[in-house]
């Protein structure tokens, strides 16, 4: 029924990540696929160091290679790699993953600017390869990961401006929250539970610009959607080619709300079957170009 735009497995478990999350093995990961009528997923491989242990897109290649077909893998590079500098020939490893088999790029989340040279000179070479690029997002710099922005997502719009043929993938409390205009500032940093009475700026953005996407995956993107049902209808319907359902698992016993959510609103008759089968796997289907 779903196709999985967002998940994260680790080949051999290590120890608590963040202070308090271990990771699912494959074999855990696919457990959960089986309950909640996942079909596949994208492997997102995690490798800045602000938070998380580092993870290889081989092993991330090597997994999917032995799922049977079930794991679509994605590649990721720290802005930083090859040379530290905004002209850095980062085209050379990502032509090298996308020959491999990689479908995009991220979680991109380096805890840098989005209008850092570094991340501007990864931007441009994942546009010239021809990747989606998946990134996080973050409300200030230090202690965190994720790419930083203020209030209105001013920097991601002016990247969206920079690399038209670059699909962007948005994800992360700090995108996802300007569902909604603000009540304050801080409410960026969470998950906000007051109803939109008045649109944000990523309605705005995803309307304006082609080549923005949303990535529905975890509390934030689930938070978006289930904050008001009444206007997540319309949001929906609305961008029914823009959205991607998603997990962003990152524990076995992870609660994951948002596929029955979007089960209910279809089984009320408030999304259609094929406004739904969009959310749920086609536009993942197309956007990744994978075999229906």
């Amino acid at each position: 029924m779903f196709i999985d735009i967002h998940a994260h497995a680790y080949r051999i478990p290590g120890p608590p990540q963040d202070g308090h999350t271990t990771f699912c093995q494959p074999d855990q990961l696919l457990a959960r696929y089986d309950e909640m009528g996942i079909e596949r997923g994208v492997l997102l491989p995690l490798i800045g160091p602000e938070v998380y242990l580092p993870e290889s897109n081989e092993e991330i290649l090597e997994m999917a290679e032995n799922s049977g077909g079930r794991f679509i893998p994605f590649c990721n590079i720290d802005p930083r790699a090859i040379t530290n500098s905004a002209s850095a020939p980062l085209d050379l490893w990502l032509r090298h993953y996308r020959d491999k088999g990689c479908r995009g790029v991220g979680e991109f989340m380096p805890n840098l600017p989005f209008l850092h040279p570094l991340v501007q000179n990864m931007f441009r070479h994942v546009q010239d390869v021809g990747m989606p690029l998946t990134f996080d997002t973050a409300s200030s710099i230090g202690g965190t990961y994720g790419l930083y922005d203020d209030p209105g997502l001013p920097q991601l719009e002016t990247c969206l401006q920079t690399f038209p043929n670059l699909k962007f993938f948005g994800h992360g409390p700090e995108f996802w929250a300007e569902m909604a205009a603000l009540r304050t500032p801080a409410d960026r940093c969470g998950y906000p539970n007051y109803p939109v009475t008045e649109e944000g700026v990523v309605p705005r953005l995803l309307r304006t610009y082609e080549h923005m996407y949303g990535d529905l995956s975890a509390g934030s993107g689930g938070n978006a959607l289930m904050r008001d049902p009444d206007y997540a209808v319309v949001f929906i319907n609305e961008f029914q080619d823009k959205l991607m359902y998603g997990t962003d698992i990152c524990r076995f016993d992870q609660d994951m709300p948002l596929a029955q959510f979007l089960v209910d609103l279809r089984d009320e008759g408030k999304l259609s079957e094929m406004v739904f089968q969009k959310i749920a796997r086609e536009n993942a289907i197309r956007l990744l170009e994978l075999d229906g």
